[in-house]
């Protein structure tokens, strides 16, 4: 049996050499296949371990890098920077703005509100109202003698109310009128007679005001 095998080798390889050769190259091919998959398997490793070292780092850095810069912004903030300003609320409303709330509130619920107004005077003759000089508004009310009334913007309806400083005692007066140069927060207060409208002349108030 073992001359047949060595028989049968030597039929496949007839130079003992050349087997040795082959031999030798299959076993370093062999050896080099398992230095390379292990290394490879070590690279792919510390490959991983270094990617989650990064990612980690990457978290816990962010806050420490954003402080800085909090605090840079603060220190950079002045008396006229929107972030010194104790007046802004963390949805970023100023006093101002909550003020302009309240008054929309205040609108929509029957409220009296205060308006800054340039007040100017008229009364129901030709000079002042020209063809309108019919004694009739122009939401149809009949001027009687004595009426008190004023001349307002088309955002204010008929029939608001308002107080106005020096006109008729402080009492409450209505929005009967409308203009032609009587536009946003103008008013003209109503006087019967027209040497009572040149007295009263043009004024800077602030205007109560109740809308219907």
């Amino acid at each position: 049996m073992r001359k047949w095998r060595v028989k049968g080798f030597c039929s496949i390889f007839p130079n003992p050499n050349l087997a040795l050769t082959v031999i030798f190259l299959g076993t370093i091919v062999c050896v080099l296949s398992y230095i390379v998959g292990t290394s490879y398997a070590n690279t792919n490793s510390r490959m991983t371990l270094l990617s989650t070292t990064v990612i980690k780092t990457g978290t816990v850095s962010q806050p420490t890098s954003s402080e800085p810069v909090m605090k840079a912004e603060l220190k950079d903030a002045g008396p006229n920077n929107p972030a010194h300003d104790p007046l802004i609320t963390s949805e970023g409303m100023t006093k101002r703005d909550i003020k302009r709330l309240g008054n929309s509130e205040d609108e929509d619920s029957g409220e009296w509100q205060t308006i800054q107004m340039r007040v100017s005077s008229y009364c129901p003759c030709r000079k002042c109202c020209g063809r309108y000089s019919d004694g009739v508004t122009a939401c149809g009310h009949k001027i009687r003698p004595g009426d008190s009334f004023v001349a307002a913007d088309k955002k204010y309806p008929f029939g608001t109310e308002m107080i106005i400083t020096g006109y008729k005692g402080g009492q409450p007066v209505k929005v009967l009128d409308r203009g032609g140069v009587i536009r946003d927060n103008r008013l003209d207060v109503f006087f019967d007679s027209h040497k009572e409208a040149l007295e009263w002349g043009v004024r800077n108030l602030d205007v109560k005001l109740r809308r219907k």
